[in-house]
């Protein structure tokens, strides 16, 4: 029976809506025309049990009321958007006492028909890798403006000026897509940036990811040979006029300070040939060229669905002279680039050249950027002082070297599409809080956006197993829902025609010849095609609104479809796998050759992928088809156990595996824990696993109750581990367990084949997925997966002799969720903090000896509801990583 709902004029006065929000990112404008959904933070004494939703542009509507106490990812009533149409929503809900008042409005724009733009994509002919073109036109408004929206996307990077000002605060946009059947449209306010009479427009328009430099194959044109802009300003000013500016071959181009601009290879600038308020009203551009229309795919625009690449960090840079050189440190490896105060003379040429780490002489190391100059060089206008700073690249580093001038101040100017944080931790360890910052900021720095493996050589893809690897980790360290979303759709556009999934995506990578598929191949390879079903619901979960799962349901299915196909005998067959990557312990230059079988790590993740596919079929797909591959992933994980499992179990990888994705028989966990543990124990805490078992492996201990080897192995300070990364000065971190000896000496990053580049970073972040398992069993805090979303909270805190207190916070859909513990003696004390509209779930580590106390009363177990709580545990269960080799686990 639906619960009784109280009449529409009662009212509680405990119930408020504090905020609404739809899935897209604040401010942000010209989404997608239909699928909007709507998710608020509320608070009241008791659970909500039903709610309604006002809408409308001009006159509003109410819903019936709706019996239901969710409020995340509510698909939004009413029609499907008009082109550029604002909307209003507000939203209240009712409690057993009544109802809440309705909520502040929130206000989403639509996008417009690229029909109905007048905009042709403009561009001039300027060469590959040669200066950035400039593009302006000049206009005049009757009147002060009223209202106005910029609309644009670039076949290749641009920036957007208006009347000798920057239009937005983005850089490299439209960012990466897989331009050949997407490429977003944005959509800002300039109203503040325009005024009564003349005005003008500008773009810069380079190479970036459309044409430039890609990959370490050094191929360029990936896309296409021409850039183009496609811009259309419009305006409705206070007379009620309205102007319309949009790119034609009226306008008119020419190129200036900017000779060339490169992702990998930074900037040539001459500051000598800066046409000077060239993007300002009044500029004499008569001598400029006629823009040239340019033939493209119209068909890929599409609006967009997240912001873009955005600065998330500016702050003073340490100056040092070395000889001839300024050496500038800032203090944390980056994403970005550096603003500099110099002092010259006119023509002198200033460079900066860009690196993540020192040689042991002082110098910056530059042999892991492979063929990226990752350079920055300017020649000075006039003596003086001068600014310098890049346009239209980025470099990870977090040391440059700078010759042929002054220093007088140095900013580090850190970017990323994540700029929203949604977490916090802290524990008693400064270096976990270390390591906890060095993985957030590997997340900023390769969330340049796409989720990358790394921003400072000649590389920088999508790689799709880095991203299932981290992408729970992600989600919890920042808010990047619809980034996510955003970058799933490429998966998905990526897919070839059998469901196979790219290695890289946005996929520039070149297919090796037939004859040569069983050695090399990046189509359909395991644990990085899983991205397809393993992203979309650690999305699901970590967030709560299923969108994301019918988003990617059709991809999930082919992913699943392709691995069937391939499949002989029910297994897939051997090939080419990456396989365990990076295994601290395989063979020299071969880092594919991992301990565990691969042929055993390829169908475990088809038996995880199938078991996924399961799930979300049941959420929001066909019961036929969930059935189809829960059957799929019993048989596949069966078959898999029987012709590898017991061989496979005695590595770490194998044995996390087997655990985590449910490969084993019942029958088996158990031993499978111990004899793992036993390893962890006989390594002293020696990580042993690669790209593929490190996200796995603690959870694997966690799961079985090996608690004290779970720590042994995160506290670790000898390599290879987590922490000995932190006692070696690193900010960030590190693609190699070895990528710094303890006596400081650089890993060549050699490969054994011949002819591959070598490979070395120093921000990747696949390795820092541990912080889920922090968050999870070190603060205590996580999603479920029956109500995600942290709807339902796992409080599952786990103290050891070396952690007597941490704490998390995580800023959930439903509110802020908190918790922080400590151990006194033989008391544990927890502060919880549970958000309204969700519930939390106690795994204590209590004792037989343990007394269990909430609010000050007695708890035997259940569920805790919203509010701010006290729970006591007396004679907790500590861990202790101390346990000697051969100890057993307590």
């Amino acid at each position: 029976m639906p619960p009784q709902l109280p009449a529409l004029t009662l009212h509680d006065a405990s119930a408020r809506v504090i905020d609404v929000r739809t899935q897209y990112p604040d401010g942000l404008l010209g989404v997608p025309r239909s699928g909007l959904r709507l998710s608020w933070r509320a608070a009241a004494d008791t659970a909500q049990v039903a709610y309604q939703i006002r809408w409308g542009s001009q006159v509003s509507a109410v819903t019936p009321p709706i019996a239901s106490d969710a409020s995340i990812g509510i698909m939004a009533p009413g029609p499907d958007l008009g082109p550029g149409e604002r909307r209003r929503y507000a939203v209240r809900f009712a409690t057993a006492q009544g109802w809440s008042r309705w909520s502040d409005d929130v206000v989403v724009e639509a996008a417009v028909d690229l029909s109905a733009l007048d905009a042709v994509p403009i561009g001039g002919s300027e060469p590959t890798e040669g200066p950035v073109m400039l593009l302006r036109r000049s206009f005049t408004l009757p009147a002060a403006p009223l209202s106005a929206r910029l609309r644009a996307t670039f076949w290749g990077v641009g920036e957007l000026r208006i009347n000798g000002r920057r239009a937005t605060d983005e850089h490299l946009a439209p960012g990466w897509t897989n331009y050949r059947k997407r490429l977003v449209l944005g959509t800002w306010d300039v109203t503040d940036l325009l005024e009564s009479g003349e005005n003008a427009i500008a773009v810069l328009l380079g190479d970036g990811w459309y044409r430039g430099r890609l990959g370490w194959e050094n191929g360029t044109e990936q896309y296409g040979a021409e850039l183009a802009a496609l811009v259309q300003l419009e305006v409705e000013c206070l007379d009620g006029t309205r102007v319309r500016v949009a790119t034609s071959t009226e306008w008119v181009t020419s190129t200036g300070a900017i000779r060339s601009a490169s992702l990998y290879d930074g900037v040539e600038v001459d500051l000598q040939q800066d046409p000077t308020g060239w993007d300002a009203p009044g500029f004499d551009d008569s001598t400029w060229t006629a823009a040239e229309e340019v033939a493209v795919n119209m068909g890929a625009v599409e609006p967009r669905i997240t912001t873009g690449v955005r600065t998330v960090g500016e702050w003073a840079a340490t100056r040092k002279a070395r000889g001839a050189h300024t050496l500038i440190d800032t203090g944390q490896n980056i994403a970005g680039w550096l603003r500099l105060v110099v002092e010259g003379k006119a023509g002198a040429r200033v460079t900066v050249r860009h690196a993540e780490v020192l040689e042991s002489d002082g110098s910056i190391h530059t042999a892991s950027l492979r063929t990226a100059r990752a350079t920055d060089s300017y020649i000075l206008a006039h003596d003086g002082f001068t600014t310098l700073e890049p346009t239209f690249t980025f470099h990870g580093f977090q040391f440059a070297e700078v010759t042929g001038a002054a220093v007088v101040s140095a900013t580090a100017v850190a970017v990323s599409s994540a700029d929203l944080p949604r977490s916090t931790f802290s524990a008693a360890d400064p270096r976990l809080e270390q390591l906890h910052s060095n993985v957030a900021w590997s997340q900023r720095d390769n969330f340049v956006s796409l989720p990358t493996d790394c921003p400072q050589r000649d590389e920088r893809l999508g790689w799709t197993g880095d991203a299932q690897a981290f992408a729970a980790t992600a989600s919890t360290l920042f808010d990047v829902e619809s980034f996510w979303m955003s970058w799933l759709r490429d998966v998905e556009l990526d897919q070839d025609a059998d469901g196979s999934v790219a290695s890289v995506v946005p996929n520039i990578l070149n297919e090796p010849d037939p004859s040569t598929v069983g050695e090399w191949t990046t189509m359909g390879r395991a644990g990085w095609g899983d991205v397809a079903t393993i992203a979309p619901w650690a999305v699901y979960e970590s967030y709560g609104s299923d969108e994301v799962l019918i988003r990617q349901l059709d991809s999930m299915r082919r992913w699943v479809q392709s691995l069937e196909q391939r499949s002989v005998g029910g297994l897939l067959p051997t090939e080419f796998q990456f396989g365990d990557w990076l295994d601290p312990d395989a063979p020299a230059g071969e880092p594919w050759k991992a301990k565990v079988s691969a042929d055993y790590v390829a169908n475990a993740f088809f038996a995880h992928s199938a078991r996924l596919l399961a799930d979300a079929e049941r959420l929001v797909g066909d019961s036929g088809n969930a059935e189809r591959a829960a059957q799929i992933s019993e048989r596949v994980a069966r078959a898999t156990w029987n012709r590898w499992g017991s061989q496979a179990a005695e590595t770490g990888t194998g044995a996390a595996i087997a655990l985590e994705f449910q490969i084993a028989p019942e029958s088996a966990r158990t031993r499978i824990g111990d004899r793992l543990a036993r390893n962890v124990r006989r390594e002293r805490g020696r990580i042993t696993t690669g790209f593929l078992g490190t996200p796995l492996i603690l959870h694997a201990l966690a799961h079985s109750n090996h608690f004290d080897e779970a720590y042994l192995m995160l506290l670790r300070l000898e390599p290879p581990s987590w922490l000995y990364q932190v006692t070696m000065g690193a900010t960030s971190v590190w693609e190699r367990w070895d990528a710094l000896a303890p006596d400081g000496s650089i890993n060549s990053g050699a490969l054994a084949t011949e002819g591959s580049p070598s490979m070395l970073s120093f921000n990747h972040y696949a390795y820092g997925a541990v912080v889920d398992w922090m968050y999870r069993y070190v603060a205590g805090i996580a999603p479920t997966r029956d109500r995600p979303g942290y709807r339902r909270i796992l409080v599952a805190p786990r103290p050891s002799t070396e952690i007597p207190w941490a704490a998390a916070s995580i800023s959930t859909r439903l509110g802020p969720a908190s918790i922080d513990w400590r151990v006194t003696g033989s008391h544990m004390d927890i502060s919880l903090l549970v958000p309204f509209g969700a519930d939390a779930t106690m795994d204590l580590p209590v004792t037989g000896r343990s007394i269990v106390e909430l609010d000050g009363r007695p708890f035997s177990g259940g569920s805790v509801g919203p509010g701010q709580h006290r729970i006591a545990v007396s004679w907790p269960r500590i861990a202790d990583p101390s346990v000697s080799a051969g100890a057993s686990s307590r």
